[in-house]
């Protein structure tokens, strides 16, 4: 199951070497950590069909709501609830591995759960063509 949440953002964090972009405006970065923090507030109380809902159109077609929302249980129950997340870095990129170009940010948090002492969490947002910051991918390790 957990390949199944991999899916949407393994292509995103292997294989190739990401192209980061200097000295981002600030904004933008700041943008794309307000979408993803309210993103993964959906995730941790359960709504992961409304995560889905409120993801970017890359990872909407990257995988069925259905399957994300069975992944995503299984993946998030057995950690338990959040204890503490940290943001641990913000990288601006306008290329990944195999995604499409574009504006992304990937977020990383040092994350505590009820049941793992110590996780990272990445959330990339992507700029979508209307210029909101929706999320493109989440792994947890």
């Amino acid at each position: 199951m957990k390949t199944i949440l991999t899916l949407v953002t393994a292509a995103l964090l292997t294989s190739a070497t990401p192209s980061f972009a200097a000295d981002p405006p600030a904004e933008l970065i700041k943008e794309a950590t307000t979408a993803a923090t309210t993103w993964i507030k959906l995730t941790d109380s359960g709504k992961y069909g409304e995560s889905w809902e409120r993801a970017g159109t890359f990872f909407k077609t990257g995988i069925a709501k259905n399957t994300w929302e069975t992944g995503i249980r299984s993946l998030r129950a057995p950690l338990g609830a959040v204890k503490a997340r940290e943001l641990k870095s913000t990288e601006y990129a306008t290329t990944l591995p195999s995604a499409p170009d574009g504006e992304y940010v990937v977020i990383q948090y040092e994350t505590q759960f009820e049941n793992k002492k110590s996780a990272i969490e990445t959330v990339t947002p992507m700029r979508e063509k209307d210029g909101s910051w929706k999320v493109s991918g989440y792994f947890i390790r």
